[in-house]
């Protein structure tokens, strides 16, 4: 059998599963039909649609040798000790160490740059793949955006360059003015199309550090190229979207605010106070000074998960802290404190206790979805003793075991998700939030679902086969017309010998 019809065949066996493998990588949110969560009394989609994201973590070229060193240095210095007439131990050990040293680690650097090069383009098809399927109308990434908040000025840049130049290619920072912390910005929600690619950041620990190692120029490089660590955005309904009903104080004119919250330095000891106090009045002012109408609903974004026993999520309780000689502020921790992640419990609920709202965050990379309730009044029947009541604690509980909780109108509750992380290990998630004003209830509603394409593998698998399948062919192709020469040229010597 000719080579050429041996490799073409083996074309048509690969050319299949290649074209299904690619077809399904490419189109994995239809296959899978993620979507966002529906109104169940419309069936169209919600007003709101946020595609969250969370923890990509570009890493960077900190784990790599200096780009102006040389790549084999001892194959230079074989070369050198050769001219100087060396002796042949000196030459021997030369050669040892090019090939017991500089090899391993030049494969090492190229295997390296190609691994981030290949993660960047994974996490950019996850970002694609959900933009193009989902069509969400604002999209956030809740958190370490980058690697590690301990990478130099030069490297902090270069990530930031990959991360809106490649992972999320076509996305735009929010505008300043938006952000502007003198005022709240106030839009019709769905008229400003442009909130479809722009990316909502949110800073994370490997952003801008903990408690303990946060300080101004982490946050205001962070700053410089995401947006501003605190700020709020407020969005109205059309006219055309709700059902205006009236109250005691006139029309109802529903709204949504987005939340932006830095909590990285929230919690004590904190390396900078100025900057923690700065963070803590901004929560104060948006929670507790600043109070909404009734009818607005609170969607907070930030980056650390609020306080939960153990085994409501993967991640418990944890704290770690600096030694006192650098300054033993907060190294590293899991959750807020309990007391902080009361304060934004009762700032969204407000002061009559039945706001409305959802909280969003990243850090637990496994994800969780989670219940926080306590009850709306005091147990005054607790008293013993003449002793003052004793105010109940918020409690959480798995989302799913939640049910009981939900119904239960003498409890107050919030709804907290942690968004899985979009990194390959964790299956490129995406998060999908709905949020839509239910004019019967006469309250705002959401629901929260995911979308995973799959660990970064398959898309590796996929792409290394769909390269083999396509070299198969065109060493087919490249062979049959070798062949065709070949065979020609025979014919043409075998007419000359005859005549």
């Amino acid at each position: 059998m000719r080579l050429s019809k041996l490799l073409f065949r083996t074309f048509l066996f690969l050319l299949p599963p290649a074209l299904l493998a690619t077809a399904y990588l490419y189109l994995y949110p239809l296959v899978k039909q993620c979507g966002f969560p529906t109104p169940p009394t419309t069936g169209q989609p919600a007003p709101f649609r946020l595609l969250a994201l969370a923890d990509p973590q570009l890493e960077g070229d900190t784990s790599l040798p200096d780009p102006n060193d040389a790549v084999l240095p001892h194959l230079e210095k074989f070369w050198k000790d050769i001219e100087k007439g060396a002796d042949f131990g000196t030459l021997k050990e030369d050669g040892r160490r090019l090939f017991v040293e500089d090899i391993p680690r030049a494969f090492q650097t190229y295997r390296k740059r190609l691994d981030l090069w290949g993660n960047d383009l994974y996490l950019a098809h996850v970002y694609r793949s959900m933009q193009w399927f989902a069509e969400p109308t604002h999209v956030a990434v809740l958190g370490d955006l980058l690697g590690s908040q301990w990478i130099g000025d030069e490297e902090f840049t270069s990530r930031s360059e990959r991360f809106w130049g490649r992972v999320f290619k076509g996305g735009e920072k929010v505008p300043e003015g938006i952000m502007d912390k003198e005022g709240v910005h106030k839009e019709v929600l769905g008229r400003d199309k442009s909130w479809r690619n722009r990316i909502i950041a949110v800073a994370g620990n490997h952003d801008v550090g903990y408690a303990g190692d946060l300080d101004e120029h982490r946050v205001r490089r962070f700053e410089d190229a995401f947006g501003k660590v605190n700020w709020e955005v407020r969005f109205n309904l059309d006219d055309s979207d709700f059902v205006t009903a009236s109250n005691d104080s006139g029309s109802i004119r529903p709204s949504l605010r987005l939340v932006v919250l830095n909590s990285m330095n929230l919690d004590e000891p904190a390396k900078h106070q100025i900057l923690q106090e700065e963070g803590l009045n901004y929560l104060n002012q948006k929670f507790y000074w600043e109070l909404p109408p009734s009818d607005t609903a609170t969607i907070l974004l930030t980056h650390i998960p609020l306080y939960k026993e153990e085994d409501v999520c993967v991640d418990g309780p944890f704290f770690d802290y600096f030694p006192d000689h650098h300054g033993g502020g907060i190294k590293e921790q899991n959750h807020l404190s309990y007391g902080v992640s009361e304060r934004i419990l009762e700032g969204i609920m407000g002061p009559e206790r039945s706001r409305k709202g959802i909280i969003l965050n990243g850090h637990d990379h496994e994800g969780c979805q989670s219940y926080h309730s306590k009850p709306r009044e005091m147990d005054l029947d607790a008293m013993t003793d003449g002793s003052p009541p004793v105010e109940d604690k918020w409690e959480a509980v798995k989302y799913s075991e939640a049910g009981p909780r939900i119904a239960d109108s003498s409890l107050m509750g919030l709804r907290e998700v942690t968004v899985r992380s979009m990194m390959g290990s964790f299956d490129g998630n995406a998060g999908l939030l709905s949020a839509w004003w239910d004019s019967q209830a006469k309250e705002w509603k959401f629901e929260y679902s995911h979308c995973i394409c799959g660990v970064q593998h398959i898309w590796w698998a996929v792409h290394v086969f769909d390269i083999i399948v396509l070299a198969i062919g065109w060493l087919a192709l490249s062979e049959a017309i070798v062949e065709d020469l070949l065979k020609s040229s025979k014919s043409v010597s075998r007419e000359k010998k005859t005549a």
